[in-house]
């Protein structure tokens, strides 16, 4: 019975530790465990990174559901509509992804960089135009449901769970409601369980990344990988903030730091913005926003919220140019910005979703697919690091353009804003 008692107790404090605290607490413990059983005693059977596999498999597993019923329960049981907050959102997405490109073309301009091309087999299947592009996002809007919750395609998850939630609206039983509205707060608990256990996952994420990679792809195309973080640093700490800040006529930092910490830290080493939806709802729910927009947006910012891989796109992109000699000329370099921009948008939300999307940047200046798909090649050396920085700025912006959006109709209406947000 003691043992029971004192098993108690450890998960109560256990529960009651700072998500942030505990996340650290496992980093070290996977840094840990790879220097001293891997490196130090050679012992390559106390392997903890199945622990990262498990979590962020259950992530992927359980988001595409909690996106389905979430909203559609919003929409079904919600007295609010997708009023001018969601237009606000989606403008939000829209324009950080077009100023995130601009910015890459900048400082490309400023700091340009050459890579280290040569013959290497084809990486995989890029996309030839961005009309193609464009054609796999109305396809993946009207896929299958099933499939479309399967494979984790949350356009078509949002675009059916839209429909099926207006369906549900016009029925006239308020059982059925009831009932889509409590599987959703089932699901949602899921979510919350699997998330307590985010500090094991880490380890385990950790582990893997210090065995399988090192650091030495990571030096050997340092500057560009710099170019590629810094420029993601400026428009998380400065772009963004300053989009926030305009519109809510307040200091946006606390909103800014209080979604990198609860939201990116969690995003950057699980490297998929599908994956940590869960995350960005959980945190939603603790700012006090209002469900029935959240529910959409943040799903939705997942796919269109690209700023991160818009980056990658275009420093690669004119990286390669450069290495070619190549000239572009500022006509070009707009161009290249609302490509990047749109073709972002076409990225899945998971590990890598970018890098293939670097030969149709790349087809811009003539380079052939021979070319670019080396560059494709260069990108996964570097997509440890790169990956993470992106998704991190990604997920995070989806929910701070969330909630400015909503804090924007709450100073409209006289409704104070949260106190992290006053509080000095």
């Amino acid at each position: 019975m003691k043992f029971l008692g004192y098993m108690k107790k450890a998960i109560k404090n256990y529960n009651d530790t700072n998500l942030v605290i505990k996340i650290v607490f496992g980093m070290l413990v996977g840094v840990s465990w790879a220097l001293v059983f891997h490196n130090l005693l050679g012992i390559k059977s106390v392997d903890i990174s199945i622990l990262g596999d498990i979590f962020v498999g259950a992530l992927k597993a359980i988001a595409p559901i909690l996106v389905f019923v979430l909203v559609s329960s919003s929409l079904a049981s919600g007295d609010s509509k997708l009023d001018s907050r969601f237009g606000m959102v989606i403008f939000f997405y829209l324009l950080s992804t077009f100023l995130a490109a601009v910015s890459a073309v900048v400082l490309s301009f400023i700091f340009p960089q050459k890579l280290i091309l040569h013959a290497t087999s084809a990486v995989g299947k890029a996309p030839e135009s961005l009309s193609a592009v464009m054609k796999n996002i109305i396809f993946s809007i009207i896929q299958n449901p099933i499939n479309a919750i399967i494979n984790g395609q949350y356009l078509g998850i949002l675009f059916w769970a839209v429909l099926f939630g207006f369906a549900l609206k016009k029925c006239s039983s308020k059982v059925t409601k009831d009932i889509v509205a409590d599987f959703a707060s089932a699901v949602s608990l899921l979510i919350k369980w699997i998330i307590s256990c985010a500090p094991f996952g880490i380890a385990g994420i950790v582990y893997n990344t210090i065995v399988s990679n090192g650091f030495s792809s990571v030096l050997k195309y340092g500057k560009v990988l710099c170019l590629l973080i810094g420029c993601m640093l400026i428009v998380a700490l400065i772009i963004d903030p300053l989009i926030a800040g305009v519109t809510l006529r307040t200091n946006p930092y606390p909103l800014v730091f209080k979604c990198l910490k609860e939201s990116g830290i969690t995003a950057f080493f699980t490297r998929s913005s599908a994956a940590n939806i869960p995350v960005n709802m959980e945190l939603c729910e603790k700012m006090g926003l209002d469900k029935d927009m959240y529910s959409v947006s943040i799903p939705l910012g997942s796919t269109i919220n690209m700023d991160g891989a818009a980056i990658t796109i275009t420093i690669m992109t004119l990286a390669t140019a450069h290495t070619l000699g190549i000239h572009v000329n500022i006509g070009t370099a707009i161009i290249l910005s609302i490509l990047s921009a749109l073709a972002a948008c076409g990225a899945s939300g998971v590990t890598g979703g970018s890098l293939l999307l670097i030969p149709m940047a790349c087809s811009l200046f003539g380079i052939p697919d021979t070319i670019s798909m080396q560059v494709v090649s260069i990108g996964l050396l570097i997509n440890v690091v790169q990956d993470s920085f992106e998704t991190m700025l990604n997920s995070s912006g989806d929910v701070m353009f969330a909630a400015t959006a909503e804090f924007y109709q709450w100073k409209k209406i006289g409704k104070p804003l949260p106190d992290f947000m006053t509080s000095k």
